[in-house]
């Protein structure tokens, strides 16, 4: 029996040994990279440091954890995607977090990601608000819990709700967003994020709902808004059907 699998294991050896050679061998290296995704200031900085990481590899043996290593000094890079094109080729997509508030940090306004990681040296949308901040100068990502759940729920709200928030503020009740020009939404809690948003946008574009000095978000399923100037409260305004996923009151 050992001698008729002495055989087979020298083959699958051979084998082996083989397929490690060419791994890294030139017959497979890396020769022409394509990056999309590397936009905005940083982005040619970012092209360029991911180029030199990619031609130290072959189209066999990409490692991606270089990659990443490459951009770390970027924290504007969240991940790297890499697509590999036989027999030299490489195409290296980037994966960028998007600015979603602006923090004051040390009297300077700092860009923030929704995950809490601080954006240094990308530009801040002018439409968008500025949170208490939480973090020292070294540091790459907010550490105050307040500060991080406000990322948070900017990170979770639609684009055109994003660009009319005014300002995010937190009491003893929880979460609350004032817009630009539309009533206070009130979240509550730092959980089902995008649900309430959701909810928010629904009420939001409920006619019904004009003139409402608050939106309660807390329960998404339920959301409710009042009080209104006593000229805008109908009866119509108050009879919303049972089957209305959002209901509209006045106090």
């Amino acid at each position: 029996m050992k001698r008729r699998l002495a055989p087979l294991v020298l083959v699958l050896a051979l084998v082996g040994g083989g397929l490690l050679w060419l791994r890294d061998s030139s017959l497979v290296e890396v020769r022409q990279v394509t990056i999309t995704g590397a936009e905005g200031r940083t982005g040619p900085l970012i092209a360029s440091a991911l180029r030199g990481a990619a031609r130290g590899m072959t189209t066999l043996h990409v490692r991606e954890d270089d990659l990443l290593a490459a951009v770390r000094s970027y924290p504007a890079v969240r991940e790297v995607r890499v697509r590999r094109r036989p027999l030299h080729g490489l195409h290296l997509t980037v994966v960028r977090r998007q600015t979603v508030a602006a923090v004051r940090l040390d009297g300077q306004a700092v860009p923030v990601a929704a995950d809490g990681t601080l954006l240094r040296g990308e530009p801040i949308p002018g439409d968008l608000p500025t949170l208490d901040g939480g973090a020292s100068a070294g540091q790459r990502r907010l550490t105050d819990r307040t500060a991080l759940d406000s990322a948070a729920l900017m990170g979770a709200a639609p684009s055109v709700l994003r660009s009319s928030v005014q300002d995010v503020q937190r009491d003893g009740s929880g979460l609350h967003v004032q817009l630009r020009a539309g009533p206070r939404l009130d979240f509550g809690r730092a959980s089902a994020l995008r649900a309430k948003w959701t909810a928010a946008a629904r009420v939001l574009a409920d006619p019904r709902a004009a003139g409402a000095e608050y939106v309660d978000l807390r329960v998404p399923a339920r959301p409710s808004a009042g009080p209104f100037p006593a000229e805008a409260i109908a009866p119509a305004a108050l009879a919303a059907p049972a089957a209305q996923p959002s209901s509209v009151t006045g106090d």
